[in-house]
C-alpha cells in the first residue's frame, strides 16, 4: 500500500550552515530528520548515508537510462534539429537520480552530469497520496542533455478544463520544490525536442510516409513537471535557486504557483513557461524572482503563461529577449495584479486584465538600452519605484502597492521623460490586442548571443542588486526648475514623439505622468528636451 507523506510547504531551519561542494548547505541530518536524505556526487550518490541501489524497486535508485534526443535518428523519430540532438556517449554520462515512491526527500551535493527524475507510476495522476517534495537542501545539478529536474507522473490536482476559473488552488500538487533557508541551489539544465511515439509513420493523402507527431517525449525546462508544481521557500526565505537554461528555465504542463524563495532564472527562451493553452494559471504569492531571457533560441518571454497569470505578492523582475517582440510578463488568456512588486521590460505589451493594485505601461519612442535607471517620483519629489532593466526595450510594466492616484515625472538617470496618457489604457482599460510599442528594430538588437557567465554558486550581480526591489536611496538631482539637459538621442531615422508615424504630436507629451487607479498606460515615451525642441 503506498504510504500519504505531507506537502512541505515552509520549513524553520535554525540549524549550523556548511559550505559544500553545491554551495551553502544547512545539515541534512537535523534539519530534515524525517525526510530521505539523498547526497549527490559524482563518485557515486548516497541515500541516508547507504550506496544509492540499482534495483528499480527502491524508492530511490541510479541508472544511466536519462531520456534525451538521440543524434544520427531519420524522420520517423521527431522533430528535433541538429542543435537538439545529442550521442549516447554524451547521454549514457549522466547518472539518473530516480524517485519512485511518495515522501519528502532533501537533496544536497553536486552531480556534473546527472538528473533528478520523480515517476510514481502511470497511475499516480488520479491518486492524491502521490505527492513528492524535493527540498533543495545545497544542491548543484548539471544536465546538458535534458532536464536537471523532472518530474514524470505524480498527483495532479488542478483543472484542466478551459472554463474554468483564473484562480486554481494547488496546494495539494504532487510535485513540489523547496528552497530550504540559508542554501544555495544550482539548476543547470537543458532540453528534450519532441520525440514521437514509436512505430509512428502513417501514410499521407498522396500515399508517401510521413512520421506521426504523437508526442511521446518533449520537455522544454531545466526545471520540469508534467503536473501541477509548488515552487516555495523555507519560513523565513532566505534560499536561494539559480536555474540556467539552455531552452526555457522553470516550467510546467499545467499549473504552477511560487510561494517563496529566491529564484533567479537565466534562460535562452521562456523564463518560466505554463503550456496547457487558456488552462494553465501561473500564480504567483511570495518570493523574489528575477529573470533574464538571454535570446540563445532568438526569442523568449520572462514569464510566458499558455492560460492566465495571477501576481498576488513578492517581488517580481522579468526581462524578456531584447531581440524579438517579446515581452516581460505574457499570458494569452490574461493577467491580473493583486500585489507585490512588478517590474517587466520587454518588446510587447501583453494586455493586463486588472487587479487590486495600480499598475503603469510606459511605451517608449524609440529601443532603450540595457542597465540604465528608471524612477518615478511622486509630486514632492519622493522616489516611489526604481527599476534597472537588464535587456533592450520598448515596454516597461510595472507595479507597487506605493502607486496610487497621483501626477508623477519619470527620470532616466537625471533625465526627465515625457509621455502621452493612451485612452486605450486610461482607468484601467486593457487593449484589445497585444502590440509591439515604439520603434522596435530587431537588427539593432545585440548579436553576440553570449550568455553571461556567473561565478559557481551565485545570481548574475544585476539580480543580486535588485533582488529586494528597493529603490537607491537618493533620487536622480536635476537644477532647480528645469529640466534636465543631457538626454538621450532621438530615434537615429527620424521617428518618435512628434512625427506622424507616431501617431502623435510632440504637443501632446507631457513631463507629468497623471496616474488612476488601476491600469495606466503612456505612449512615446522620451527625454522631456526632445519633446521640447520638436514643438
Amino acid at each position: 500500500m503506498r504510504r500519504a507523506y505531507p506537502v512541505l510547504l515552509s520549513l524553520a531551519l535554525a540549524v549550523p550552515v556548511l559550505t559544500g561542494c553545491g554551495g551553502q548547505t544547512a545539515e541534512t541530518t537535523s534539519a530534515f530528520p524525517d525526510a530521505t536524505s539523498i547526497v549527490l556526487s559524482d563518485d557515486g550518490v548516497t541515500v541516508d548515508g547507504e550506496a544509492a541501489p540499482a534495483d528499480e524497486t527502491a524508492a530511490v535508485y541510479t541508472a544511466h537510462d536519462i531520456v534525451y534526443y538521440e543524434a544520427g535518428r531519420d524522420f520517423t523519430y521527431g522533430e528535433g534539429t541538429e542543435a537538439d540532438e545529442h550521442t549516447a556517449e554524451e547521454a549514457a554520462a549522466h547518472t539518473v537520480v530516480h524517485i519512485t515512491q511518495p515522501g519528502t526527500y532533501a537533496v544536497s551535493g553536486t552531480l556534473s552530469a546527472g538528473q533528478i527524475a520523480v515517476d510514481l507510476g502511470e497511475d499516480a495522476e488520479d491518486d492524491q497520496s502521490a505527492v513528492v517534495t524535493l527540498i533543495l537542501n545545497g544542491a548543484d545539478i548539471t544536465c546538458t542533455v535534458a532536464p536537471a529536474v523532472i518530474f514524470y507522473s505524480v498527483y495532479e490536482c488542478g483543472s484542466t478544463d478551459e472554463d474554468a476559473a483564473a484562480t486554481v488552488d494547488t496546494s495539494a500538487a504532487g510535485a513540489n520544490v523547496l528552497i530550504a533557508d540559508g542554501t544555495v541551489n544550482n539548476v543547470t539544465g537543458s532540453y528534450v525536442a519532441r520525440i514521437y511515439e514509436p512505430d509512428s509513420v502513417v501514410l499521407s493523402e498522396d500515399g508517401t510516409e510521413v512520421a506521426d507527431s504523437s508526442k511521446l517525449h518533449k520537455y522544454d525546462g531545466a526545471v520540469y513537471s508534467k503536473m501541477s508544481m509548488n515552487v516555495g521557500g523555507g519560513e523565513d526565505g532566505s534560499g536561494v535557486l539559480n536555474i540556467t537554461a539552455d531552452n526555457e528555465g522553470l516550467d510546467t504542463e499545467l499549473h504552477l504557483t511560487i510561494n517563496g524563495g529566491n529564484i533567479n532564472i537565466t534562460s535562452g527562451n521562456d523564463g518560466i513557461n505554463t503550456n496547457e493553452d487558456n488552462v494553465s494559471v501561473t500564480t504567483i504569492n511570495d518570493g523574489v524572482l528575477n529573470i533574464q531571457v538571454t535570446g540563445e533560441t532568438g526569442e523568449g518571454d520572462g514569464i510566458d503563461s499558455n492560460g492566465y497569470l495571477v501576481i498576488n505578492g513578492g517581488a517580481v523582475t522579468a526581462a524578456a529577449c531584447a531581440e524579438s517582440g517579446d515581452a516581460g510578463i505574457d499570458a494569452t488568456a490574461g493577467i491580473t495584479i493583486n500585489g507585490g512588486t512588478v517590474m517587466a521590460s520587454g518588446n510587447t505589451y501583453d494586455r493586463i486584465d486588472g487587479g487590486d493594485q495600480t499598475y503603469v505601461v510606459f511605451s517608449f519612442a524609440s529601443r532603450q538600452t540595457d542597465r540604465e535607471t528608471y524612477t518615478l517620483q511622486n509630486a514632492d519629489g519622493e522616489t516611489v519605484g526604481t527599476w534597472t532593466p537588464v535587456n533592450g526595450f520598448t515596454c516597461l510594466v510595472v507595479s507597487s502597492p506605493d502607486l496610487t492616484a497621483g501626477d508623477y515625472t519619470l527620470w532616466q538617470g537625471d533625465t526627465q521623460l515625457a509621455g502621452s496618457a493612451s485612452d486605450g489604457m486610461g482607468g484601467g482599460r486593457p487593449m484589445d490586442d497585444s502590440q509591439v510599442p515604439g520603434d522596435f528594430d530587431p537588427q539593432q538588437a545585440p548579436t553576440d548571443g553570449e550568455r553571461p557567465q556567473r561565478p559557481e554558486g551565485e545570481a548574475p550581480a544585476e539580480l543580486q542588486e535588485n533582488a529586494g526591489g528597493d529603490a537607491p536611496a537618493d533620487p536622480p538631482e536635476r537644477p532647480e526648475g528645469e529640466a534636465a539637459s543631457d538626454g538621450a538621442e532621438p530615434p537615429a531615422d527620424g521617428r518618435g514623439p512628434g512625427s506622424e508615424e507616431d501617431g502623435q504630436s510632440a504637443a501632446d507629451l507631457s513631463e507629468i505622468f497623471a496616474l488612476t487607479d488601476g491600469g495606466n498606460f503612456f505612449t512615446g515615451v522620451s527625454p522631456l528636451e526632445t519633446a521640447e525642441a520638436a514643438t
